[in-house]
């Protein structure tokens, strides 16, 4: 019986510890994690240290958890996409070893591991994320660090709304031994300040890796679009609309979406963040589709507005082309220097024109009832990404620009421009005189639009049986 168990252990083990196959090889480098890193700590004050945490697991239901999601910030720092992870990133040499960063991970576990997945570990750590000074997070406890002795502790805001596992070092159990070790008994908010500055400031700037990412994102995204652009009918579930997006992004290799995806026909497109995507037929009304992928790690943000039907009425045409005005007249001024508030200036300026030239409205501060919303965001790791939005444009930013028009049924105006809902929002990076707008192929004018809703999609020849 012995025996048997030790060879039953020794084979859960080697299955665990395979090697996954045919992976991507386009992922970030850990040079690129590592440059970060220095460039992060280039920004810390002296005598300081940062700790970032990775995100905790969350419960779908009962036993189920979601799919982990990493912390961006975690993930932009090391490429560890694992919970229960923790970063020391110190400004100057620690001990005798002279080390400027530590890293502690999940412990490797070969049962678990059957269940949920390989563990990268103290060597995965170090062979592929390029560290040298890796632990288990079950180390963390006993490892010697006076957080006393520093001028600053650099950390982001912490979870109060965890429940631990009783291991001990489990996010929750890490935290409150973070939380012991620095003698933390409140947040502090200018040490969360400080992480928020040196955070917002690298990654409102992509580097090279981070564009390559961004425009393949993006491209892939706009694909989706335009497939939905070519298979749309009015018999069509607003559903159907979003799966065709999910099938394409994973097609083309996302782990998924950026963002839940916003796919409203009609009334339902004049709700910003509507969800549920569970209309079932969309007659003759515009559709509204704001979906992006996320490809390792990074967001696209495209939206577009399309009529069912294949053909915009002369209200739906005359609402869309001032929202193309308006992104139009934006365009003109993203380039280096100007200043991001001025994009929401210049769009609510036209929006508001067209609405009172349409006689939608008189007074121009009713302009705000229906476009409720700013112009422009930055976009990266996070759809709603990291960055200073009292500034000016810098190069190398990525923006969307999405002006929006929404006019609810019962609304304050003639009722032939009810349940009318459209944006047009495209993602764009930011040069020293002009722009690219890395969505350009998913097309814009309603010309265009109907052009491309008039071609035939590989989805219109798909059968499936009657349930």
């Amino acid at each position: 019986m012995k025996q048997f168990l030790l060879f039953f252990t020794l084979l859960i083990s080697a299955i665990a510890i395979q090697a996954q196959e045919n992976l991507p090889t386009d992922y970030l480098s850990k040079e690129f994690h590592k440059g970060r890193r220095e460039a992060f700590r280039n920004l810390m004050p002296a005598n300081s240290v940062a700790v970032v945490f990775s995100y905790p697991e969350r419960v779908f239901s009962k036993d189920v958890n979601y799919n982990f999601h990493q912390n961006p910030d975690m993930y932009y720092l090391t490429g560890y996409k694992e919970p229960d992870g923790v970063l020391l990133l110190f400004k100057e040499p620690q001990g005798v070893e002279k080390y400027t960063e530590v890293l502690f991970v999940r412990e490797r576990n070969a049962q678990k591991e059957i269940w949920t997945g390989r563990r990268l570990g103290i060597e995965g750590a170090t062979s592929r994320l390029g560290f040298s000074n890796v632990y288990n997070g079950s180390d963390f406890n006993a490892f010697k660090i006076d957080f006393k002795k520093f001028d600053q502790i650099i950390y982001d805001k912490i979870p109060t709304d965890l429940e631990g596992n009783k291991s001990g070092f489990d996010l929750f159990g890490l935290l409150q031994i973070f939380k012991s070790k620095a003698e933390i008994t409140n947040q502090n908010e200018a040490s969360i300040k400080l992480f928020s500055s040196i955070t917002n400031a690298l990654r409102e700037i992509k580097t090279p890796e981070e564009m390559n990412l961004m425009r393949k994102t993006v491209k892939l995204s706009c694909v989706a679009h335009n497939e939905v652009m070519k298979a749309v009918g009015p018999d069509m579930s607003e559903n159907e609309a979003d799966g065709i997006h999910a099938y394409i992004h994973r097609k083309y290799g996302a782990e998924g979406e950026g963002y839940p995806p916003i796919v409203g026909v009609g009334a339902n497109g004049c709700i910003l963040h509507y969800g549920e995507n569970n209309s079932t037929k969309m007659d003759n009304q515009l559709l509204l589709m704001d979906v992006g992928s996320e490809y390792h790690g990074y967001s696209a943000d495209v939206t577009r507005t399309i009529p069912a039907n294949g053909k915009f009425t002369e209200e739906q045409k005359a609402i869309y082309q001032l929202v193309y005005d308006a992104q139009e007249e934006v365009f003109k001024i993203c380039k280096e220097g100007t200043r991001i508030q001025d994009l929401n200036t210049k769009s609510r300026e036209v929006i508001t024109a067209g609405l009172i030239k349409l006689g939608i409205i008189t007074d121009p501060q009713d302009s705000r009832i229906y476009y409720p919303h700013g112009c422009s965001h930055f976009l990266g790791l996070d759809v709603h990404d990291k960055g200073n939005y009292g500034g000016n444009l810098k190069e190398n930013m990525i923006l969307t620009v999405e002006p929006g028009i929404y006019i609810p049924a019962n609304s304050k105006c003639d009722k032939k421009w009810w349940n009318i809902g459209v944006r047009i929002e495209d993602d764009i990076a930011i040069k020293k005189d002009s722009y690219e707008n890395l969505s350009v192929e998913s097309p814009r004018k309603w010309e265009d639009v109907e052009k491309m809703a008039a071609q035939k999609s590989t989805f219109n020849d798909m059968k499936f049986p009657k349930i």
